[in-house]
């Protein structure tokens, strides 16, 4: 007698999963951090001890766990103003709370059907798949009690994420002194990847659709895109120009001031605090570059509003 695969489960969602990198949250936990980081990663130690020196340079933690948990308290907030009224748990891929043990909290809370969103815009393997895997672990391990998952679409060219990130642009460029506004330089930064991987989920393509938007909202023609953060092997290619080396373009241009919009991140963590705030500031001032960093949408409403917008489409769709 032939055995029927049972259907999918389809309980109705009765909750959303914001699934983030984590970070460090006390001097303390930056080593053990790294190590989670890094396992099984052939870096070499003298880039481990560098970048916990950048960790040290920026006050000796990320504030990333704290503002990933304000942006949850936001969304739920919103969701119960305008429905559907759900909780928002949060589960970190190398920090706590880590994602099996979140869904793990959430199977013992009785969740059984979950709309997850990635907390990166631009999906490459990093950015999107290891969270899908990491989840996949973490139900395994349960078995018939964990959620389900089901993940809302692409949403680097939403318009609220373009509204959200081009407020946060034009914000920092009304702080250019006014004589020089018009003038000044727009480079859009995310992170390096490397060329393969980019070329393989589109990663480059995005980041570029995204700034080119919201430049087009801005009203602004001229503007650049750089990367920052590059790791690994120094001998494969990885997306380039720089951020360190863009900037060193725009001078003999007579550039004399610069507007840097983090469009890759969601919220500040050390590739901003650091690489930005820090390496591309001291860059720009050796190169006589005005310097000013736009702030990421994390907490703009219009990226909130995103966020509430792509759980009801989530929930419209089932």
């Amino acid at each position: 007698r032939s055995r029927m695969t049972p259907p999918p489960r389809r309980d109705p969602h009765d909750s959303v999963l914001l699934l983030a990198f984590g970070g460090p949250v006390r001097p303390g936990d930056v080593r053990p951090f790294l190590d989670n980081v890094l396992r099984g990663k052939p870096v070499p130690r003298e880039r481990y001890e560098e970048v916990v020196r950048h960790y040290e340079e920026v006050g000796g933690a990320s504030p990333l766990n704290r503002l990933t948990f304000a942006q949850a308290e936001a969304l739920r907030d919103l969701l119960a103003r305008a429905g559907p009224a759900l909780p928002v748990y949060v589960g970190m891929r190398h920090w706590e709370p880590y994602i099996a043990e979140t869904l793990a909290a959430m199977a013992r809370e009785g969740r059984r059907r979950a709309v997850g969103i990635v907390l990166a815009a631009h999906r490459s393997p990093a950015s999107w798949e290891a969270y899908l895997t990491a989840v996949a672990g973490a139900q395994k391990g349960l078995g018939e009690a964990a959620p389900v998952v089901d993940y809302v679409a692409p949403w680097s060219d939403h318009p609220l994420f373009i509204e959200a990130l081009a407020a946060r642009t034009l914000q920092t460029l009304r702080t250019v002194p006014e004589e020089r506004r018009a003038g000044a330089s727009l480079v859009f930064t995310a992170h390096s990847i490397p060329v393969e991987r980019s070329r393989q989920a589109g990663y480059a393509e995005g980041l570029s659709r995204t700034a080119g938007l919201v430049a087009e909202r801005l009203g602004i023609r001229a503007w650049s895109l750089a990367y920052t953060s590059r790791s690994g092997n120094p001998r494969d290619p990885w997306l380039e120009p720089d951020i360190g080396d863009a900037l060193r373009d725009l001078r003999p241009g007579g550039a004399r001031d610069v507007v840097v919009s983090p469009i890759g991140f969601v919220s500040d963590h050390v590739e901003v605090l650091y690489d930005l705030d820090i390496a591309a500031r001291r860059t720009a001032g050796d190169l006589g570059l005005g310097f000013f960093r736009a702030g990421t949408a994390g907490d703009h409403p219009g990226f909130t509003q995103l966020l509430s917008t792509l759980v009801r489409d989530v929930i419209a769709r089932a």
